[in-house]
């Protein structure tokens, strides 16, 4: 099918938008399905949402364009998840009054929560919460209720899982029967309004607050920004010295270095991968190849500014003891040394080796993430990898990069997202064409004695369980 998409030839538009549409297939058939593949339909939303994104500057809008009294507030925020793994956007309604001086900035604040959601987790739909705890008619801004829906209906196509209403007071009803018709038949479905003992159909304890019923000990405060939830994972051995303990060791003994697990964390240098031809990985795979062929698709990659990152958006686990590791490739595409480390919102449960470290120019390194103990893989779960050019002939030791980390500016950090699928099935990790037999059946316990591992190149790589 073939669009005709918005030109930037003239000013009417954000050309930054408009070349992100030209080159993102994924953005067009956002709004192509959400306007249910009607192209004239789909068209006036680019065309909405475009003149919105260059009223708003959303492309510029940073935390610092924003009065800082309204992250203080704590009226909205992101944190934590619904069951089905989406993000949680949080609207304390009591915290809003009806105030016309200042409800462009209030339009901005969301706007810029929607934005830096949308570059954190591209393609990731958020579920909207409004808190309606201890709230009354003085809380309730129709205008900006609207605008909040037309975030989700025309500028953030496909972007709502759902829209939760929870403990809504009988005297609002009039004005929420009012927003189900402003939602649109793209929408209508994703409205839920619940009860503080239904709301737990939708959200689990560990992330609802305590007045909902909940355990979630979270309270908002700002600075900084609440939505980080990615912590230092676990090495193998044991819990990682962090940043802060490093430095207190270095002003004890200049020059020595960090023993047991940091130690053993950059012990792997980082090394130039040969990549072997498909049929010559290994004599295994010779013979594995020689009764039946892989159907198994290439893994996705990520192209960064200083690193390609494959996978490109998710880590999957299963049960089996097969699915409990996953491996990162890390490629990269600098002229420079590139330091990079890896965080998690759940470290208790994940080892990562590396997980602190360096690459050099071209070089490729290869990072297993592993299940630990008895814990299980959830939807919740992310993973967050964080890179940035060093100086040349810097040094790649522990305390070198303990420092590095502390001096080097935000702005020059790259990140990239990994979300975690649950694998549903117990089927094997590669697949083979009916008729043929799993040629690496028959290990211990019935198990492969090897994982593996299919990259974009289709390069093996192996992971010994």
């Amino acid at each position: 099918m073939n669009i005709d998409l918005p030109t930037g030839k003239s000013d009417k538009y954000d050309s930054r938008d408009v070349d992100r549409l030209q080159k993102d297939d994924a953005l067009v058939e956002a709004y192509l399905t959400w306007r249910q593949y009607s192209v004239d339909d789909a068209l006036k939303m680019i065309d909405d949402s475009f003149l919105w994104r260059k009223e708003f500057g959303l492309n510029d809008l940073t935390e610092s364009s924003i009065p800082k009294w309204m992250f203080e507030t704590g009226a909205v925020f992101l944190h934590g998840y619904d069951k089905e793994g989406n993000k949680l956007f949080w609207f304390k309604v009591k915290l809003h009054t009806k105030d016309a001086k200042t409800i462009m900035d209030k339009k901005k604040y969301v706007a810029f929560w929607l934005e830096r959601y949308a570059k954190r987790e591209p393609g990731m739909p958020l579920t909207v919460v409004f808190d309606m705890a201890d709230s009354g008619i003085s809380n309730i801004d129709m205008d900006f209720v609207k605008y909040i829906i037309n975030c989700f209906k025309v500028y953030y196509p496909k972007f709502l899982s759902k829209m939760i209403i929870v403990d809504m007071p009988w005297i609002m009803n009039a004005a929420w029967k009012i927003v189900k018709t402003w939602l649109g038949p793209e929408a209508i479905s994703k409205l839920k309004f619940a009860s503080k003992n239904e709301i737990q159909t939708f959200i689990d304890p560990e992330y609802l607050p305590l007045h909902m019923g909940g355990m979630d000990p979270f309270k908002y405060s700002y600075p900084p920004l609440p939505d980080d939830d990615f912590q230092t994972p676990t090495c193998e051995n044991g819990p990682i010295v962090s940043e802060d303990d490093n430095e207190s060791k270095e002003g004890e003994s200049e020059g020595k270095e960090l023993e047991s697990s940091f130690s053993s964390e950059v012990a792997v240098k980082p090394k130039k991968v040969q990549r072997l031809p498909f049929y010559l990985s290994t004599l295994v795979f010779s013979v594995l190849l020689s009764k039946c062929r892989y159907t198994r698709k290439p893994l996705t990659t990520f192209k960064g500014p200083l690193l390609n990152v494959s996978p490109a958006e998710e880590l999957s686990f299963g049960t089996k003891e097969s699915e409990r590791k996953c491996l990162i490739i890390l490629d990269n595409v600098s002229k420079n040394q590139v330091a990079f480390k890896v965080r998690t919102t759940a470290p208790e449960k994940y080892r990562v080796k590396p997980s602190n470290s360096s690459c050099e120019p071209g070089a490729s390194v290869d990072i297993v993430v592993s299940l630990h103990g008895g814990y299980q893989a959830s939807l919740q779960d992310r993973f967050l990898v964080m890179a940035a050019e060093m100086e040349q002939n810097a040094g790649a030791g522990s305390p070198e990069l303990a420092q590095f980390w502390k001096d080097v500016p935000k702005t020059k950090i790259m990140d990239h997202r990994l979300r975690c699928h649950v694998l549903e099935s117990t089927k094997p990790i590669l697949s083979y064409p009916s008729g043929c037999d799993n040629p690496v059946e028959g290990g211990a316990n019935g198990h492969p004695d090897l994982h593996t591992t299919v990259n974009s190149d289709w390069n093996i790589h192996l992971i010994p369980q």
